[in-house]
């Protein structure tokens, strides 16, 4: 007792010293202010992420919306009105988008306190997590200085953790950044397998899951329970059945995570059955294995960071590289994601780089982390790709985004606000720089 005790006041201790030193050292950039007037970049290299690519373009934009992107010389296009930034020689991409993410609802994962991601029970379908989003994670300015400009945050825990939400990583309350409130219901399928090391023989044995039939079949209940309240005229407050309707509805999409092919397959067919409209799964190397299956009823894919070694003996020592491209060249819609510290987050765009470097084409690498994602979390009518009439969340780096050495952003907006793109490290680089003669 005693030991729980001193760990919790050494948890607070913790967490205090953390907010005074942001409160002291390194304050946070301060929200943008919305877009006061129209305004186009000229002369840059334009990646559409639709697989168009414009040399010595001009993207205009006004009230928060794209009105034009094209050729600076298209005679169709106006320039007087605008206020012209000459971006020569850099390149402009939509924001990147990170899915199945817990950026802005942890803080530090060893500190309690510093985060809300779980809650009591199992199955909480209602739990939405946008209301918990910080707009004052200190993860955000790093994440913003790479491209990443948007994240899916999601709860975590228990079979059904709950309902994610898409933000922006700029606003001074979620409310300000909330880009769509519920965006899918994550479900966290049953393992039907389980493994074990056996070290006297060197050699990993693999079993059935005796309880994999009974949890299905609760997830049945559910979802027929669900189905029935839906059909209610005047039907008593459920939360959580409630929190379902949207599935059956097409207004929320299912994440299914699975990790083995049996469990894809099961898991699917489980959700078609039941009426579910949008579905997407989030897995690994095992959808190689089922790809025609994914392909044959159109379920787009999440897979983790191709910053990944084979876990197995017989895979390729590129298995995670190529992986983007493999599932790609099966004619399914493949996203990346994130996995481990949430500080490493920023290297998401590299991601994409790595699938373009075993084997993928450039622009549909960049894909992988702007339109498939808005595409799976069903925002890409209003983002994911530079096109007239969405928002204007796009960055201009001096290179290429995709390539770590290269990746270095000099402007950054979202629908139309210009973003601080200097935060906490940036300050005190510069600090340390003029501190020990190492300015440049």
């Amino acid at each position: 007792m005693k030991t729980k005790e001193f760990i919790q006041k050494c948890s607070c201790v913790l967490v205090l010293l953390f907010f005074f030193s942001i409160g002291t050292a390194q304050l946070m950039p301060k929200p943008a202010e919305a877009q006061q007037e129209p305004i186009v970049l000229i002369g840059g290299t334009i990646h559409t992420a639709t697989g168009e690519v414009i040399d010595n373009g001009a993207l205009a934009f006004a009230d928060g919306k794209i009105s034009f992107v094209g050729k600076a010389s298209d005679p169709a296009f106006d320039a007087s009105g605008y206020n012209s930034i000459e971006v020569r020689g850099q390149h402009l991409y939509p924001g990147l988008i990170l899915p199945n993410s817990l950026i802005g609802i942890e803080e530090i994962s060893g500190v309690p306190h510093s985060n809300d991601k779980f809650e009591e029970g199992s199955i909480n379908p209602g739990l939405k997590s946008f209301y918990a989003f910080d707009t004052g994670s200190g993860h955000i300015p790093t994440l913003r200085y790479t491209g990443i400009l948007m994240v899916e945050t999601i709860p975590s825990g228990g079979t059904i953790s709950g309902t994610s939400a898409v933000m922006e990583l700029d606003g001074w309350s979620w409310q300000e950044a909330v880009h769509k409130k519920e965006a899918a219901v994550h479900l966290h399928w049953p393992s039907s397998l389980s493994r074990s090391y056996d070290s006297d023989t060197k050699t990993t044995k693999i079993k059935n899951r005796g309880a994999y039939e009974n949890k299905v079949q609760e997830l049945e209940a559910l979802f027929v329970a669900a189905q029935s309240y839906g059909k209610l005229k005047n039907r008593p407050s459920n939360l959580k059945l409630e929190a379902l309707q949207g599935l059956f509805k097409g207004t929320k999409a299912l994440m299914i995570h699975a990790n083995e092919a049996k469990e894809i397959v099961e898991s699917i067919q489980f959700a078609e059955g039941m009426g579910v409209q949008k579905i997407g799964i989030l897995t690994s190397y095992a959808a190689l294995d089922v790809a025609d299956f994914l392909k044959s009823n159109n379920i787009p894919v999440i897979i983790p960071p191709t910053y990944n070694l084979p876990n197995m003996d017989d895979m390729d020592y590129d298995a995670h590289y190529s992986l983007p491209r493999l599932l790609s060249e099966k004619g399914i819609v493949v996203a990346l994601s994130h996995k481990g510290m949430l500080s490493t987050s920023r290297n998401f765009p590299f991601y994409a780089g790595v699938a373009a470097a075993f084997g993928m084409d450039k622009e549909e690498a960049l894909k992988l982390v702007s339109l498939n994602p808005a595409k799976i979390l069903g925002i890409d009518g209003r983002v994911g790709s530079l096109e007239v009439g969405k928002d204007a969340t796009f960055f201009v780096s001096m290179g290429d985004a995709l390539d770590i050495m290269d990746n270095s952003l000099t402007h950054a907006f979202i629908r139309g606000k210009n973003i601080t793109l200097d935060g906490p490290h940036q300050e005190l680089y510069l600090r340390y720089s003029k501190k020990f003669g190492q300015e440049h």
